[in-house]
């Protein structure tokens, strides 16, 4: 690597506006009429470096600006080649933006528009868990900017509906969690259709030394820019632990989400968010859960959900809630804590956004001790223990139910009471036989009287038309 850019105590102190890093004024003006001016450091040091034509490894904690900080720069490089044309051919793809969730796509692709309503740039996301034919008509008429998920994009690819041959700049947003995820081959097949002269941004808030010298492999002379020490969490974020048994886990969770505050719930596996969030359901608290077995519809209805204050858990897996832009997220709660301690720095990164406070919350069981030892380990401090209230457990809670629905059923209706058989009473063993001195409600209605072997012709004979 050429070179280490850190950010320093000075930096931090010294506001630098967006006016001054030479950005064109159609997009200064989408950035202030989305409240911004001064830029954070990760987009102070990234956004001239970007427009320079460096290739860039960029970490960051989340909620610090990544996406701004290689959209901006993007739109301004791209603006001489701007056209207002309806033909296709002038509107090739020439950024290609890879992400490893779709959340995480259309999070990416709206501040894309957001950032360049005022210039006449085509942008797109395609994503897995829809129709692809949806996708196919804009992306053939046209699109400069594409932001895409890798299975997704190579599906366009086989079915020709995309040309990548003149693609200027690529960015991996999330660029450790593709290559740990499994994405790494398909990265490779895309690598290779891409043209050998073009510009690399990788964006991440962790960089692991395994990550850097994959990246060599397609980085060019790359820089690598940290604003804010590697794998560090937010320190506007209170984190806290409680030492629980697996057991008593679900209600200490209920216990805490019964205080009124949202919160995103961190779960290891897609059975485990379902289950979690079911069971909620049934404590009264309002839940959902967002998972890879879900569709991307139910997925964006869930969070739709959670940002409109319907539901007070959203429980997700990390892959899920990868990217999941929450404004205003007040806590995030490790239900089970994660193997591999970046992920928790990820976790916690959804709250305390944009300088805002949030509370991260762990529940520990005694055989996650090892885990969170590596956790601290990583971030260089202790997390504060916090004593656990009195939990109202299963049985308890079955108890309380049943007494409940008891009380809520309604009277049964009165009726004649049966006669039950006693010992000695004989006569529920015999023929029924008419008895005169026996309760009349308790005797059988009168047969109807038939006169035997009535012959059927004699009963027509007895009938005579009238004239």
């Amino acid at each position: 690597m050429s070179a280490i850019y850190r950010e320093t105590e000075e930096q931090i102190s010294t506001p630098i506006l967006f006016s001054t890093l030479g950005l064109a004024p159609e997009i200064l003006r989408a950035v202030e009429e989305s409240g911004y001016t001064q830029a954070t450091p990760i987009q102070a040091q990234a956004i001239p470096l970007v427009l320079e034509g460096r290739d860039l490894m960029a970490g960051a904690q989340t909620g610090t600006g990544k996406t701004a900080a290689f959209t901006l720069p993007i739109l301004q490089k791209l603006l001489p080649l701007a056209s207002a044309s309806a033909s296709p051919a002038r509107h090739p793809v020439r950024v290609l933006i890879l992400t490893p969730t779709r959340e995480l796509a259309i999070q990416v692709e709206q501040s894309v528009k957001t950032y360049g309503k005022h210039v006449p740039l085509r942008s797109l996301v395609v994503f897995g868990g829809v129709d692809i034919k949806t996708q196919t008509p804009t992306l053939m008429r046209g699109v400069e900017i594409l932001v895409a998920t890798p299975g997704r994009l190579l599906d366009h690819v086989e079915q020709r509906t995309v040309q990548l041959n003149q693609v200027q700049i690529l960015v991996l947003d999330e660029a450790d969690r593709m290559m740990d995820m499994g994405f790494m081959p398909d990265l490779k097949r895309i690598l290779a259709l891409l043209p050998k002269q073009r510009q690399n941004l990788m964006f991440s808030a962790t960089f692991s030394n395994e990550i850097k010298r994959l990246a060599d492999d397609f980085l060019t002379n790359p820089i690598l820019v940290e604003a804010a020490r590697s794998n560090a969490a937010a320190e506007n974020v209170a984190q806290k632990i409680y030492r629980v048994v697996q057991a008593d886990k679900h209600a200490l969770l209920a216990e805490l989400l019964r205080s009124g505050t949202q919160a995103l719930v961190f779960t290891k596996t897609k059975l485990t968010a379902g289950r979690l969030a079911r069971l909620l359901q049934r404590d009264g608290i309002s839940a959902d859960a967002i998972h890879g077995d879900k569709s991307q519809q139910e997925r964006i209805q869930a969070l739709d959900a959670f940002k409109q204050g319907k539901i007070m858990a959203l429980v997700a897996t990390d892959v899920a809630a990868r990217g999941l832009d929450i404004d205003q997220l007040p806590m995030v709660i490790n239900y089970e804590i994660p193997h591999a301690p970046e992920d928790y720095v990820h976790r916690i990164g959804r709250t305390g956004r944009a300088g805002a406070s949030g509370v991260a919350i762990s529940l520990v069981a005694p055989e996650e001790e090892k885990y969170l030892k590596e956790i601290e380990k990583l971030i260089k401090h202790d997390i504060v223990q916090e004593s656990t209230p009195h939990l109202r457990r299963a049985p308890e809670r079955h108890a309380e139910r049943s007494a409940e629905r008891s009380s809520e059923r309604k009277p049964a209706r009165s009726a004649t009471p049966r006669p039950t058989k006693k010992p000695g009473d004989e006569w529920f063993d015999r023929p029924y036989e008419p008895d005169t001195n026996s309760s009349a409600a308790l005797q059988p209605p009168p047969r109807p009287a038939f006169k035997q072997n009535r012959e059927i012709p004699a009963l027509l004979g007895g009938l005579r038309r009238e004239e």
